[in-house]
């Protein structure tokens, strides 16, 4: 039987020859340096060495995509997707060291004018080294109390300001409204003019009482970003008071905090994103959602933001459909890791039908601010339209034909489509 080994896909772009930088690559994360050393025999390499496993050329580019490379800046350069392996016993299932073979220095090396990390492919160890999503899409769904259609949610906005009794206010408005989830904002954590314990002390009290006396309890994302030890706290305060969900920035808390996390959590864990653009958004450096994702989702998040169609940030549809798509797309045979994507940035009632028709199922938190608040018939209205807009995709019906008998959704169709 072969030996374990883990593969990484890449986009690369270089003025050398893409083989020559390929095993550059290859070298400098494993076990080559930048001149030979004593102790690199032939037996060790063999044993420890990354592979070059394909090359395939995409074409040719007449001027680099990024500076660096020991070259004339105007030569043309060579763009090629690469897939390295490299052997599970360099690093075992340890997904911190992960990151480091698959994503560490060779977005500096000077061999490349582009580098982009597309995807990773890990064997058998490490689907039985985590545990990955404790709640994932179903537990998600019992907690909030939806079983068809997507979750209906928003955020408190604005997104500062708010004390903790003014965010209970808020929340008494859109508990009123029917709403399935809230979440604090990513600015929100524990601010001195919105102490995190006072806020949940304030925002529980009021999806408690509303859960008492009509039966559903509202899905409130608690911001407890923070330390492991403050990430801890908080969460034990939430799951004391009866909330039902955590929510943290995943890219100020690394993956140490969030295994720590998860591996302490009683709730879902919704995985905010911020900071994803300095990652993505130069097409030739960085991270592909898929791959950058896959490291959050076996270290046990259950939400991950997929940005949402027509958004207000630079991410296209076609992005933000094929992030969502491999929320789902099981990561090893013996255990999907599967997680519930958000949409969110400025979605409304218009974006529905879309959503729905490209992702093909409705497996997730619709998270709109102002496609609820803004609505001119108030929250309430807003819950409303988006529950008629997501029965309208599910049931197959055009949205203007639906919303002929349903003022909240006509109402917001006219005015999210101005």
């Amino acid at each position: 039987m072969a030996p374990h080994r883990i593969r990484a896909t890449y986009f690369i772009e270089t003025p050398f020859d893409p083989e020559s930088a390929a095993l550059a690559m290859a070298g400098e994360q494993s076990s080559g340096t930048f001149l030979k050393v004593p102790g690199e025999t032939e037996a060790l390499k063999e044993r420890s060495a990354a592979r070059v496993e394909n090359i395939t050329l995409l074409g040719k580019k007449q001027r680099p995509s990024l500076p660096g490379a020991r070259i004339d800046p105007t030569l043309p350069v060579t763009q090629a997707h690469v897939t390295l392996s490299w052997p599970f016993d360099n690093i075992g299932a340890d997904l911190l060291n992960l990151m480091a073979t698959v994503a560490g220095n060779l977005f500096e090396l000077h061999q490349f004018t582009g580098l982009r990390l597309l995807d990773i492919m890990l064997p058998a160890p490490f689907c039985a080294a985590y545990d990955g999503p404790k709640f994932g899409i179903a537990g998600t769904r019992a907690l909030a109390g939806v079983t068809r259609g997507a979750v209906i949610g928003t955020i408190i906005k604005p997104s500062v300001g708010l004390n903790a009794q003014e965010t209970a206010d808020m929340v008494h408005t859109l508990t009123q409204a029917n709403i399935d989830f809230i979440k604090d904002d990513e600015l929100q954590a524990n601010g001195p003019a919105c102490p995190f314990e006072d806020r949940a002390h304030a925002v529980m009290r009021v999806i408690n009482d509303h859960a008492e006396k009509t039966g559903k309890k509202v899905m409130y994302a608690f911001n407890i970003t923070g330390t492991h030890d403050q990430m801890r706290r908080r969460h034990d305060l939430v799951h004391r008071l009866g909330g039902t969900c955590v929510m943290a920035s995943v890219n100020s808390i690394g993956l140490a905090g969030m295994l720590g996390l998860s591996e302490h959590s009683q709730l879902p864990i919704h995985a905010h994103r911020n900071g994803w653009g300095y990652l993505s958004r130069c097409p030739e450096l960085g991270f592909d959602y898929i791959a950058w994702s896959k490291f959050w989702r076996l270290a046990g998040v259950d939400h991950m933001h997929v940005n949402g169609l027509q958004n207000k940030f630079s991410e296209t549809d076609e992005s933000v459909i094929r992030s969502a798509k491999s929320m789902t797309d099981p990561m090893f045979d013996e255990k999907s890791f599967a997680v519930m994507p958000v949409f969110s940035s400025g979605q409304s009632v218009t974006q529905v039908a879309q959503t729905y028709e490209n992702l093909g199922h409705a497996d997730l938190i619709y998270a709109a601010g102002g496609g609820i608040m803004g609505h001119p018939m108030g929250p309430a209205a807003g819950v409303s339209a988006l529950r008629d807009a997501w029965d309208a995709a599910l049931e197959g019906h055009a949205p203007e034909a639906y919303a002929q008998t349903r003022p909240a959704l006509r109402i917001a169709l006219d005015a999210y489509r101005r």
